[in-house]
């Protein structure tokens, strides 16, 4: 996450070689990537060809440091265009920005909650904004907070499923797919249980209340006010149907990319 928390001065530059990884990516195929010739001799290897001459982990690194750049357009809510994406991140793997672009898309989205929707075809502009509309994070202000709202819908999507009211058990379950525990400090969501049942809570996103007639007590979570001033349920699933066609779970493809992350 010290990638991700990186401050704006180090992203105004080019990444540099740090390491093994970094080696791989500044090498051989690094050079031939920037080369001009590379690109436009009709021996050049296709794109989806060039693209899995690279490994996963230099891949990784690559998606690593735009979800960086992202989180910092979206902190200070500017649009995004596809030039600066290369001269800020991958201006020595141009042919890869497909792939590395449709990744961090993908990651915004499930981990962080944000949308990356293009404006402007034809100059490759994008504006980020948060998943469904939902404005929890307007609150952070300090800048440095990550944007939670991939969690909120998560957890907006299995209450839906379970019929509107979702047990804490049952939540705490699915969390625990991507490692996030009540009680256990997370490096993107915080202490979760505080989360949950507190600051959505007062925020209106979320209802946490005791289950009537219940022996030992159990509590269960529900939509809040300002989860249905802001969204509904048909949305959410309908969102939930959509990230469900880019992995086998939402809660998996959130494990997945927060690794990646």
């Amino acid at each position: 996450m010290s990638e991700l928390r990186q401050p704006e001065a180090d992203l105004q530059a080019p990444v540099q070689a740090q390491g093994p990884v970094e080696a791989q990516l500044f090498g051989a195929a690094g050079e031939e990537a920037a080369s001009p010739s590379s690109s436009s001799s009709p021996a050049a290897p296709s794109f989806s060809a060039y693209a899995e001459s690279l490994p996963q982990e230099a891949l990784t690194v690559l998606k690593s440091d735009l979800v960086a750049f992202l989180l910092l357009k979206y902190r200070t809510k500017e649009p995004i265009s596809k030039a600066e994406m290369l001269n800020m991140v991958l201006r020595d793997h141009r042919d890869h920005f497909p792939v590395v672009f449709s990744r961090a898309s993908k990651c915004m989205q499930l981990v962080f909650g944000v949308d990356v929707k293009e404006v402007d075809p034809r100059e490759c502009t994008y504006v980020l904004v948060p998943t469904l509309g939902l404005t929890c994070d307007a609150v952070l202000s300090d800048g440095q907070s990550m944007p939670k709202v991939g969690l909120l819908v998560l957890i907006l999507c299995q209450i839906a499923l379970y019929g509107d009211h979702a047990p804490e058990e049952e939540v705490w379950e699915l969390l625990s797919i991507m490692e996030v525990y009540a009680g256990k400090q997370h490096c993107i969501y915080g202490e979760p249980r505080e989360l949950l049942t507190k600051v959505w809570v007062q925020e209106g996103y979320l209802e946490y209340r005791q289950v009537p007639h219940c022996d030992p007590a159990r509590y269960e979570f529900l939509w809040g006010p300002q989860a249905y001033a802001e969204t509904n349920k048909w949305q959410v699933l309908e969102h939930l149907l959509s990230v469900n066609t880019l992995g086998p779970t939402s809660a998996e493809g959130v494990s997945d990319e927060e690794e990646g992350a």
